[in-house]
């Protein structure tokens, strides 16, 4: 998409009044998206429809996931939290299995893991773990981009070493879906959120699952609408699973995902290369100003940019009409549509100030 359309795109469904830098905690929602929100919430609250909502939309919101995620849509899951899919995927393994994680990963990967209390946890530094996989590894759980500081995980690196080793995978992409190139189909399971990055409302996840990994996670949580055939299976137990991995789905919350067709439909719209050089390049001007003022930020080229040390300078900003957040000491600013050259100029006169 050219520079000129990007910004009539941007400008039809976004008009923040601040300087919104931090889609790492959560997205701006397009104008689509907010109004297909407020339709269904007017058609709830006046009885003009039979449900709560339409599964139609819930399959075009898988289709959108899976369009970024560059699988079939039949290997899409969806549910309402990154939690509760791992959550599915720590139940499934055997007592003693070793989980390896990066120290400091963010606890929605760690914690359906860890409190089992059977399983050996192992952690290790980002930039050693493709290292780190040995024989007895179960599973590598971890986020392509780290929620803490940005920093980009070494992808085909641990996928080689796991790969090596027999361990299966596990990549959570709520920090970079959407921005960052996901191939899904290389890892046995990845999960993303939808309220980040992506611009869903809260209340939309996606896992996906390879068809191997499947024949070993048991569809713990499944209802209804797991079934083959769901309207038939309203009453007594599920006679007969979705073949594919909508056997994984949660019950989904409507509202949420009525919008998030929406706003996964302009993601594809603009394109994951597009965004990746907008977010980017801001992001590379604000290193460059933080530089300049004698703060080093983490490096990378991600959207997402944490200065150490700076992280109480956040209510300072914010107070400016400049959001960011304070994570593990950082002051972490995260890049997307929305955001100008004038947005970064305006945090750095804050933080010189």
């Amino acid at each position: 998409m050219m520079i000129s359309s990007l910004s009539r795109a941007v400008a039809a469904e976004f008009a923040p009044e601040t300087a919104y830098l931090n889609t790492s905690s959560c997205g701006l929602l397009p104008r689509r998206t907010v109004d297909a929100v407020r339709a269904l919430v007017e058609s709830n609250a006046t009885g003009r429809r039979a449900d709560a909502g339409d599964f139609g939309a819930v399959g075009r919101a898988r289709d959108g996931f899976a369009r970024l995620a560059g699988v079939d849509a039949g290997r899409v899951a969806v549910g309402s939290s990154v939690t509760v899919h791992v959550g599915l995927i720590a139940g499934s393994l055997p007592a003693g299995a070793e989980v390896l994680a990066p120290e400091g990963e963010f606890s929605s990967v760690t914690s359906p893991f860890a409190v089992r209390g059977d399983l050996r946890m192992r952690y290790v530094p980002l930039a050693e773990l493709a290292g780190a996989v040995r024989p007895g590894t179960a599973l590598v759980a971890f986020s392509s981009v780290q929620s803490a500081d940005g920093r980009i995980a070494d992808l085909e690196a641990v996928r080689a070493a796991a790969a090596a080793h027999g361990a299966r995978t596990l990549l959570d992409a709520t920090q970079s879906a959407g921005w960052l190139p996901l191939d899904a189909g290389a890892y046995d399971y990845t999960v993303a959120g939808g309220y980040k990055f992506m611009l869903c409302p809260r209340g939309t996840s996606f896992l996906t699952v390879t068809e191997d990994a499947q024949r070993s996670l048991p569809p713990a949580f499944a209802g209804w609408v797991a079934a083959e055939d769901p309207w038939n299976n309203l009453y007594e137990p599920v006679r007969r699973l979705a073949a594919d991995a909508r056997r994984y789905d949660e019950p989904p919350a409507f509202l949420s995902y009525h919008g998030a067709e929406h706003s996964l439909a302009l993601l594809n719209e603009i394109g994951v290369d597009t965004l990746r050089a907008h977010a980017t390049g801001l992001a590379a001007r604000f290193r460059t100003g933080l530089a300049g003022l004698g703060h080093e930020a983490v490096p990378g080229d991600t959207a997402v940019v944490a200065a150490p040390g700076l992280g109480d300078r956040a209510p300072d900003l914010e107070r400016a009409g400049v959001m960011v957040s304070d994570r593990a000491g950082n002051l972490r600013a995260a890049f997307h549509l929305y955001n100008t050259e004038a947005d970064v100029d305006r945090a750095l006169d804050v933080l010189s100030g």
